[in-house]
């Protein structure tokens, strides 16, 4: 900044309070994740495949620790990875847990399916590279850090379970109304939601592996 003589002095921000960067990087979190459809698209077919809320429960959970250490790694500097694989695979990640629902409902058992936390963590780990990609293009205040981080992080575990309540309230209207409305589902009904997954999922991991 320059100072002129009708204005002879400039005033020099300081270091935002942690206070505010933890609201910054809050909502930061929040909207990366409702931004990030390759994220919530993987979550949804996780919660399409596995059955029962204690193991939706101990799976989102896995891959919420999972994409938190790689996150942090990443964004400290301890993991370099290149960020065009690491889309493509993420990409892949959901077209596997799209298979795996057809899998399923053919009667078979996958991984998915038998692990569903394993398959969730090991998948988390890609993510949190993402994740990382997109907090460095924002950059995090050399003053705090760890608050940035932790912060972001929450976001993001907000986001997560916000689009999950979401998603768990339609199914519960939509299986109400075909209860009472006795609405009849075509044999092949099933199939629009992972096909429509895999099919956008196969799109991006196409078009991501043509980026490199």
């Amino acid at each position: 900044m320059i100072a002129h003589p009708s204005q002879p002095w400039f005033e020099l921000a300081g270091a935002p309070s942690k206070l505010h960067v933890a609201g910054a990087y809050l909502r930061l979190g929040v909207e990366h994740i409702w931004g990030g459809i390759d994220h919530l698209l993987f979550i949804l077919a996780l919660m399409l495949l596995v059955k029962g809320t204690r193991r939706l429960v101990a799976t989102v959970t896995a891959f919420t620790i999972a994409h938190s250490i790689t996150l942090a790694g990443a964004t400290l500097g301890f993991v370099h990875v290149p960020q065009q694989p690491v889309e493509a695979c993420i990409a892949l990640s959901i077209v596997f847990v799209a298979s795996e629902i057809v899998h399923a409902r053919q009667g078979g058992q996958g991984w998915t399916e038998r692990w569903p936390w394993i398959v969730a963590f090991t998948f988390g780990l890609l993510h949190g590279f993402g994740f990382a990609g997109a907090l460095r293009e924002v950059g995090l205040p050399q003053t705090a850090i760890p608050v940035a981080l932790l912060f972001f992080n929450v976001g993001v575990e907000i986001g997560q379970l916000l689009f999950i309540a979401a998603i768990l309230s339609v199914m519960a209207v939509g299986r109400w109304l075909i209860r009472h409305a006795a609405i009849l589902q075509p044999a092949w009904a099933w199939r629009v939601a992972p096909y429509s997954i895999g099919g956008v999922a196969a799109f991006w991991m196409i078009q991501r592996i043509a980026a490199f």
